[in-house]
């Protein structure tokens, strides 16, 4: 009796759980009735836990059919063989598409119309990595085997080609990685006022340039006094790097 009673109580412990999530990261949730009965994203969750057990045990066509009912009811499709860790929470969900070697770890938040996509018609890897706390935009799409690590933010309506390191925020189409952001704004991206990591770069380079200039007309007058690298706030790092390799940046590789 013991082994049944705590798979009995596991089991309702992680119900508890997602309708707990679902209070934590959405402010439009009043009850657990209605959390319970009217979120499709909850909904496609619990389908997909169940689905995923079927297509684990090589039930593979149980799997599909029930995810298609899934998909059916509440607009979200969620391939079977897709790894979903704890807390996981699909806000509205209309539209939201997640392929089938996509995994994605705990704490995530998604919102409608994202796309966990593949690009590759080859049986293998070929979905996004979810790391753990990432939250995903709106009509965001991410594309291919790429990382997106723990903390990050893929802002609203853009499109990630390439992997997006821990604790940053990728904007744009292709999306371009901006770091350094303060902890507020990373916990609470506001999508109608995103980064813009091409203009903090261009900003950045004006400034630089502003510096040199001033610099050089030092050294025409012969003033050799003048330390004007104490002006710049940033070294250029990792800053000027992503502008070397043409290819990379044009793929969206981050500023």
């Amino acid at each position: 009796m013991g082994m049944p009673r705590r798979i009995f109580n596991g089991f309702f412990a992680r119900l508890q759980e997602d309708i707990n999530t679902v209070f934590q990261k959405d402010p439009a949730a009043r009850s657990t009735l209605e959390v319970v009965t009217c979120y499709p994203g909850l909904h496609a969750l619990w389908t997909h836990r169940v689905a995923h057990f079927l297509w684990a045990r090589g039930w593979r066509l149980v799997a599909r059919m029930l995810s298609h009912v899934s998909r059916f009811f509440t607009g979200i499709e969620i391939h079977p063989g897709v790894k979903i860790g704890r807390r996981f929470f699909i806000d509205h969900g209309s539209g939201v598409v997640i392929g089938e070697t996509t995994e994605i770890g705990d704490d995530v938040l998604v919102y409608q119309g994202v796309v966990l996509g593949g690009v590759s018609l080859e049986k293998k890897k070929r979905h996004p990595t979810i790391g753990n706390g990432v939250l995903i935009g709106a009509g965001a799409i991410v594309l291919g085997p790429v990382d997106i690590g723990d903390g990050a933010r893929i802002g609203a309506a853009s499109l990630v080609l390439s992997s997006v390191p821990a604790n940053s925020v990728a904007v744009g189409v292709p999306a371009r990685v901006g770091l350094g952001y303060p902890g507020r704004d990373m916990r609470e991206l506001r999508h109608n006022r995103l980064p813009d990591p091409v203009a903090e770069a261009f900003k950045f380079l004006s400034k630089r340039l502003e510096l040199l200039e001033m610099k050089l007309g030092a050294w025409e007058r012969g003033d050799s006094r003048v330390d004007l690298d104490s002006h710049c706030e940033n070294e250029p790092g990792d800053v000027i790097a992503v502008f070397v390799h043409a290819e990379g940046f044009s793929a969206g590789a981050g500023i």
